[in-house]
């Protein structure tokens, strides 16, 4: 039994530890804005008839 408890331990202790990374992720990287310019073909927009 004490060998489940050490698993369960250190399953605890990854998925904190990636919680945590992903709570600093979230709240401390602010996103850079800029603009999205897509270019679409004319062809695509005017087909030929």
């Amino acid at each position: 039994m004490p060998t489940l408890f050490r698993f369960l331990y250190w399953c605890a202790i990854l998925i904190g530890f990636v919680y945590a990374i992903l709570f600093s992720l979230a709240y401390l990287v602010e996103p850079r804005e800029r603009p999205a310019v897509i270019e679409i073909p004319a062809a695509r927009t005017n087909p030929a008839p």
